[in-house]
């Protein structure tokens, strides 16, 4: 049975598709069957894809509000199934949360992201309420200066809507600009560089926090 984890954040700019890309490829590199859905309706994800040379992640596209169900005819076969929701769109947003297993909110470390992750987080608990917990949700800081005051202000305001913080964040990288535009990702181009090394980090959290869901839900 496929995990399904939505990458969500109603804001554009926020990082989505690039997070999506990346965590689909860190989990292919971590030998497991990943496929990324592109639920944007401006097909980023897509286009990535065929800017590529050679196939790194297999990509289909489900721009719909029936994605729930549409997932169904493309997951098998896939232990992971990374969804690029589509941004200022809420009945695709609903769909993708209603999809979903597990949902990342990529944030930037500004008030106004942090802010503007409240209408998401209400969609979010208020699936919760319904659906006995699920999906499980948290954010993921993205484009971070460690070790800075905004960085810790972010995490803290952050946790403030009772979801939690991934440990794992993706620092302000060129490379994750380049790679887009190659149809490839960091761990590709820089396999050895600190970009690669937060991805598989995020990868693992990822899979960790997918797994005490699928406990969960077997309690």
């Amino acid at each position: 049975m496929s995990t399904v984890v939505a990458v969500l954040n109603q804001k554009g700019g926020a990082g989505k598709t690039t997070l999506a890309v990346h965590l689909a490829r860190a989990l292919t590199l971590a030998g497991k069957r990943a496929l990324l859905v592109d639920s944007d309706p401006q097909g980023s994800a897509r286009d990535w894809h065929a800017a590529g040379e050679v196939e790194l992640v297999p990509v289909v596209g489900l721009d719909r509000p029936t994605l729930d169900r549409a997932l169904a005819s493309v997951a098998d076969g896939h232990e992971f199934v990374i969804v690029d929701g589509a941004p200022q769109a809420h009945d695709l947003a609903v769909a993708g949360i209603r999809a979903a297993d597990v949902v990342l909110v990529p944030v930037q470390p500004s008030p106004y992201d942090v802010w503007a992750a409240a209408d998401l987080v209400e969609l979010i608990r208020a699936r919760q309420e319904v659906a006995d917990g699920r999906p499980r949700a948290a954010f993921v800081v993205w484009r971070q200066s460690p070790r800075t005051r905004i960085a810790r202000e972010v995490r803290e305001a952050l946790a403030g809507y009772g979801l939690p913080v991934l440990a794992a964040a993706a620092g302000q990288r060129v490379v994750f600009a380049e790679s887009a535009s190659r149809g490839s990702t960091a761990l590709d181009l820089e396999p050895h560089g600190p970009a690669a090394a937060e991805m598989r980090a995020l990868a693992a959290e990822v899979m960790a926090f997918a797994q005490a869901r699928a406990r969960e839900a077997a309690a």
